[in-house]
């Protein structure tokens, strides 16, 4: 899998489960709003960064790859906190 393909699949999944948590603070604990504000911020700014390098950015590029890839998993972990949290 490309790292394109893999940062596809990563973009996608992270806005399904923010749209998902979304909804569950809205509903749920106060206390999760913080983190929540935090990290949607961080998710905004990784969807950002990686439009404009998704055509640019050939395979051989991987550490810029890899570096967006890792802020999309630290991304993924907090929005897994947020949802025991609820």
């Amino acid at each position: 899998m490309t790292n394109r393909n893999r940062m596809d699949e990563l973009i996608s999944a992270l806005q399904q489960q923010r749209d998902e948590l979304a909804l569950k603070i809205h509903l749920g604990k106060k206390e999760a709003q913080d983190e929540w504000d935090q990290v949607t911020g961080r998710f905004d700014k990784l969807k950002d960064d990686y439009k404009p390098m998704k055509d640019a950015v050939s395979e051989s590029a991987g550490g810029v790859a890899d570096a967006l890839w890792n802020v999309g998993k630290e991304i993924q972990e907090s929005f897994q906190r947020i949802r025991k949290s609820l």
